[in-house]
């Protein structure tokens, strides 16, 4: 994998954290926007975009469940816990995209 391919999947990871501005959404569409934008010019960083994807789709179906928890009052350790998470494995990631690996989120769901 080439510098650039390199630089641009370790964008693809960081940018879920993005929502974690002022723009809340900008954390969903920014990595989708980058993976089909730079897919077919760069093939080796659609794997990042799927890992990305499902990590995304993931994190949405365990903050729905742990919101629904809340009422039992385990939600509210599990809603730190997730929060934790989508810092760190998108960091993670990044670093491992630098590197020119393709990282599997722990616990992500494989949809793609």
């Amino acid at each position: 994998m080439d510098s650039g391919t390199r630089t641009w999947a370790m964008i693809l990871h960081l940018s879920t954290l993005a929502g974690f501005t002022a723009i809340p959404l900008l954390g969903l569409v920014a990595p989708i926007l980058i993976w089909q934008l730079k897919k077919e010019s760069m093939p080796e960083l659609d794997a990042h975009g799927k890992v990305v994807a499902n990590f995304l789709l993931s994190m949405f179906i365990y903050m729905l469940v742990a919101g629904l928890l809340i009422f039992v009052f385990i939600g509210i350790p599990l809603m730190f816990a997730l929060w934790l998470v989508a810092i760190v494995f998108p960091i993670i990631g990044g670093i491992k995209a630098n590197d020119g690996i393709v990282w599997k989120y722990p616990m992500m769901i494989q949809f793609f």
